[in-house]
Order: C-alpha cells, then sequence, then structure tokens
C-alpha cells in the first residue's frame, strides 16, 4: 500500500513534473477528439513518435512560480516510470518517480510526501507509450512556424487544472510546460541543455519508502 502524506512543498513542486504530463478518474472533455484537424492530427503523431524513440533523457530546468519565484534544478528520466528533478541550492527538494510513486523529498529535513504516480501530472513524460490524441483531453493546439502549443484539461489528485505543453515545430523537442492548479496558478518550467540515449544510475529513482514525516 501506498502511504499518502500531506506537504506543504507538494502543491508548487509536483507541477515540475513536466510535461503533467494525469489521472485515474475521468477528465472532463472540453474539445471533441472530432475537432482535431487533419494536419494537427500529422503534427500530435509526430511528437508521440519523438517521445516514444526516447527511453532515456537529461538536461536542466528552470522553474517560475505563481509569485515570481525562480528555482532551477536538473532533471533526469528513464522510461518507463521512473524520473528525478534535484532542485539545486537554495532549494532542498527532489521529486523521484520509480514506476509507481511520486516521492517529493525534503533533503534537509530528511522527510518525503509520496502519491501514486498514475494520480500525478507525471504520468505522460514516463509512459512506456505516449499517444497524445488517445490519452489527454485536448482543448486547443496551435500550430506555428518555430512552435506547437497544446493545451490539455485535466483532473489529477491535486484538483482540476490546465497544461500548456510547448513544443519545436521542427524537431518535436519538448521545450517548456505550464500547469495552471484548480485556484487559477501558473507554474511554468523550460528545459534546456537535453541530452537524450544516455544512461542513467538506478539510484537516481529510489524511494525509501520507510522515510515519513
Amino acid at each position: 500500500m501506498i502511504p499518502r502524506i500531506r506537504s506543504s512543498a507538494l502543491a508548487w513542486a509536483i507541477p515540475l513534473v513536466l510535461a503533467t504530463l494525469l489521472i485515474g478518474g475521468p477528465l472532463v472533455q472540453v474539445r471533441a477528439q472530432a475537432a482535431v484537424s487533419s494536419s494537427e492530427r500529422t503534427t500530435l503523431k509526430a511528437i508521440n513518435a519523438y517521445f516514444n524513440a526516447i527511453r532515456t533523457m537529461q538536461g536542466d530546468f528552470v522553474q517560475f512560480g505563481p509569485d515570481g519565484t525562480r528555482t532551477e534544478g536538473r532533471f533526469y528520466i528513464a522510461r518507463p516510470g521512473k524520473i528525478r528533478f534535484r532542485y539545486a541550492k537554495p532549494a532542498r527538494l527532489d521529486i523521484i518517480a520509480d514506476g509507481k510513486s511520486v516521492a517529493v523529498r525534503d533533503r534537509r529535513l530528511a522527510t518525503q510526501d509520496i502519491w501514486p504516480l498514475k494520480r500525478t501530472p507525471l504520468r505522460f513524460l514516463v509512459a512506456e507509450s505516449l499517444d497524445l490524441q488517445k490519452d489527454a483531453k485536448i482543448r486547443n493546439i496551435t500550430v506555428e512556424p518555430d512552435l506547437v502549443t497544446i493545451v490539455i484539461d485535466e483532473n489529477t489528485v491535486f484538483g482540476d487544472g490546465r497544461l500548456t505543453l510547448m513544443f519545436d515545430a521542427k524537431t518535436h523537442q519538448l521545450r517548456q510546460w505550464t500547469v495552471k492548479d484548480a485556484q487559477g496558478y501558473d507554474t511554468s518550467v523550460a528545459i534546456y541543455n537535453v541530452e537524450t540515449g544516455k544512461p542513467t544510475n538506478p539510484k537516481w529513482f529510489f524511494i525509501d519508502y520507510t522515510i515519513i514525516r
């Protein structure tokens, strides 16, 4: 059984985990799938294909909180199921997914909060296979010469919200995402210096379930 522990840090920290990318419960489908045009479907398929060809990814991130706070760090992804966001000092958080759970760990206090992975925004990023058109409830798609923006309505353990994903129009790489929470606050994360295909260390994704708050 996965413990569920409350955390004051969890509400703003978990949106990091991008790509928000949802859910054991039903989502509100604002835009029917039939409304997606042929050219938009082609774009979605290209993004799906890019993501599904990647098994490991790592790079740097910068997060902007709803109050304008800027936080930086490094992230590591090993699909399926594993991810780690390590915030640089003075922040002291790690966000870790081990395939079944997501832990938000306070490095200084040696405490953590744990939630089921499938009920957090991380599901898209670490899924075995990504299909945005099938798995997500798309509200809007905007295709520009340099950027593809996909807006998704979602319902997670943290309540109803909206996820905006931004991809490079030519390479289909994920560049940035913004999470609007149930209270209407936005948290944005941009990733850069991204490398794919590099080996990862299983220790990076280890959650010690004996740690409790």
